[in-house]
């Protein structure tokens, strides 16, 4: 990664690179945030999608996560900023398209476009925050960016919900959406060009068996949520847009104040308990979006739901203090491989079991997927595990639960 190769930058070039990579990152959390929050009344609403037609949208959108690391492969070697600027004129153009889409096909089409810059994207503000930071000051400067992110996620919500008030209409939100996604692009274009996008590998070893297994069940497990959860309350439950986007803004709280409390808690009583109790607690909640008919209970379920994705923080954090830094990032790698294979497949699964026999299949497909984590779970350490060498990069301040 980039931390790995000291760059010859003023600290004034620095700091400028680090100013226009956090306005790149808030922008980024905006259109992101805003797209999230908007999207499921728009499919009901605009484009009457079916529960099959929701999984399989999900599908194709995440296996443009697949695909983002054969791309980044190709490009290895290339501007980072540059690359990042060219990506996110995706996300430009892909959310901008919601606004005027007549069908579900071009829904589809369109959801390819800026989910593959997205996905393109979510490596690079790590690695160039990491090359940009001062020595000894990398998880500093990584908690920078990451509240950034978090602010501008924020800001997104707050606008999308005074706009909805005001009656302004879902498919020109997608309009200033895409316009932050533009703006993330041209702030990109002031990040020194001497860094380089690093190399994306994927190596299988046996001794992180565990992880990759993890990482799998995880990716399953977060599906239940990102595909079907906020469909379930919009589709079944009638939830309004102002419903939908006040949920998101109570998610985006909980999760910036609970991202760091999560990663001291880790550091304390490890990682194997804190999993436990995370899988318990997805048990739970599957068995109330399938059963529960309230739904304010459901409201309240799917918040705290989203918000326990901080919880999953701890599989990275095992893999931190079991891997070598050498083998660090090739590890990492692995495991967000094998998270979409299984992104990609449940959906799918869901989706057919949604309109063949209910709504309620497609979460009760969580509770294996919870019993094998549970059971993953009991072969880790009792123990916190010591760091390998260098210790892990801690992480940020403020980060909100990752979902891409």
């Amino acid at each position: 990664m980039s931390m790995e190769r000291p760059l010859a930058l003023t600290d004034g070039e620095r700091r400028r690179g680090l100013a226009f990579l956090s306005l790149a990152s808030a922008f980024v959390g905006f259109a992101i945030v805003l797209q999230m929050s908007v999207n499921n009344n728009f499919l009901v609403g605009e484009i009457g999608v079916t529960g099959r037609q929701a999984g399989f949208l999900e599908a194709v959108r995440e296996s443009c996560g697949i695909a983002a690391f054969a791309i980044l492969a190709l490009l290895a070697g290339l501007g980072e900023p540059l690359v990042a600027s060219l990506v996110l004129v995706l996300v430009w153009l892909g959310l901008s398209a919601y606004a005027f889409v007549p069908s579900y096909g071009w829904v589809m089409a369109m959801s390819v476009v800026w989910s593959l810059g997205l996905h393109l994207w979510m490596p690079l503000p790590s690695s160039m925050a990491l090359a940009l930071a001062e020595p000894d000051r990398a998880g500093r400067r990584l908690g920078q960016v990451s509240a950034a992110g978090a602010l501008g996620s924020a800001s997104g919500l707050a606008l999308a919900f005074a706009l909805t008030l005001l009656g302004v209409k879902i498919r020109p939100l997608y309009l200033v959406g895409g316009a932050a996604g533009l703006a993330a692009a041209l702030a990109c274009l002031g990040i020194p060009r001497v860094i380089r996008t690093p190399k994306q590998k994927l190596v299988f070893r046996r001794r992180y068996a565990t992880y990759y297994l993890l990482n799998f069940l995880e990716g399953w497990r977060k599906q239940i949520t990102n595909a079907f959860a906020g469909f379930l309350l919009v589709r079944v439950h009638g939830a309004s847009l102002p419903e939908m986007i006040a949920l998101w803004a109570g998610i985006q709280a909980i999760g910036y104040v609970a991202s760091p409390r999560v990663g001291r808690l880790i550091d304390r009583i490890g990682e194997r308990r804190v999993l436990s109790v995370y899988y318990v607690v997805v048990t739970a909640m599957v068995l109330c979006y399938a059963f529960v008919r309230s739904k304010y209970v459901l409201y309240a379920v799917f918040v705290l739901d989203s918000a326990t994705f901080a919880l999953a923080m701890a599989i990275t954090s095992y893999v931190g203090r079991l891997a070598p830094p050498a083998e660090r990032t090739q590890t990492l790698s692995m495991g967000v491989a094998a998270n979409h294979v299984a992104s990609v497949a449940m959906p799918f699964v869901g989706g057919i079991l949604w309109t063949a026999l209910g709504y309620q299949w497609a979460f009760l497909l969580g509770i294996p997927a919870a019993a094998a984590s549970l059971v993953v779970v009991a072969r880790l350490p009792r123990h916190r595990l010591p760091a390998p060498g260098a210790g892990a990069v801690p992480p940020g301040p403020g980060a909100a639960p990752a979902r891409g």
